[in-house]
């Protein structure tokens, strides 16, 4: 079964000492939500999100929309449980594939060979499943003779299509995606779209953060819409789209 179930969820960050208007600010733009502060110890409280029911099965393509800060990121990474809930529930079924950062997991001082095991394993694998991606992803990424090299030697771009090699290798039930990946020049782009399109169409569950009406209406037919860390409303895409960007 596919699902990710949350009841009455919110994320909260407590910061102490941050009594600068720019850290202050900084935070927002990391975590989104709304600040509030504890008198008690002069503390700054981050609710990144507040109160979120939502149930997603399979077959969903859901928008998340939003000014920044509104609480997609967060969002995106309370779905994939990366976050826990300071309150409520969060239930997730599935195999999940972020999107949201292509390196985590990888070691600079390692060769891009050993990343791609290193990241495959950071998605989940079992070491000799990770140990077999390795021909498949190195072809896919043409990096050729750099692979065992250093990923410090590396481009970000170098850095990126192996990333992205890795995590589209792995067909998830549930994908998660903060805008859509640029990867390389337009050869390589084209590709990659091909790549991550095929992914996408089998994946049960779908999820994407963008600011692009248009990449949202390729992909999806629901939209979220979220303001401060809560959810200003649910429902068809068009309808969302269109409450959204009405003028105040």
């Amino acid at each position: 079964m596919v699902e990710i179930k949350l009841e009455h969820a919110s994320v909260e960050f407590s910061v102490y000492n941050a009594r600068s208007r720019s850290l202050r600010g900084d935070l927002m733009k990391r975590v989104g939500g709304h600040i509030g502060r504890s008198v008690k110890d002069d503390r700054v409280v981050i609710h990144a999100l507040r109160d979120i029911t939502l149930d997603l099965k399979a077959g969903t393509r859901l928008a998340l929309v939003g000014h920044n800060g509104a609480g997609k990121s967060t969002m995106l990474h309370l779905l994939g449980g990366v976050y826990e809930p300071s309150s409520g529930s969060a239930r997730i079924e599935g195999k999940v594939s972020s999107l949201l950062n292509l390196s985590m997991g990888m070691d600079p001082e390692r060769t891009g060979r050993d990343n791609i095991v290193l990241r495959a394993a950071f998605l989940g694998m079992k070491l000799t499943e990770a140990k077999a991606l390795v021909p498949e992803i190195a072809e896919f990424s043409e990096l050729g003779p750099y692979l065992d090299l250093p990923m410090r030697t590396y481009s970000s771009g170098m850095a990126m299509r192996l990333g992205f090699g890795v995590s589209t290798a792995i067909q998830p039930d549930i994908i998660l995606m903060d805008e859509m990946i640029s990867v390389g020049d337009a050869r390589f782009a084209t590709k990659a779209r091909a790549r991550l399109q095929k992914m996408m169409e089998r994946a049960g569950i779908l999820v994407i953060a963008s600011h692009s009406s248009d990449t949202l209406r390729q992909y999806c037919d629901r939209a979220l819409w979220l303001k401060e860390g809560r959810i200003i409303a649910d429902g068809p895409l068009e309808d969302i789209l269109a409450q959204a960007h009405r003028p105040d």
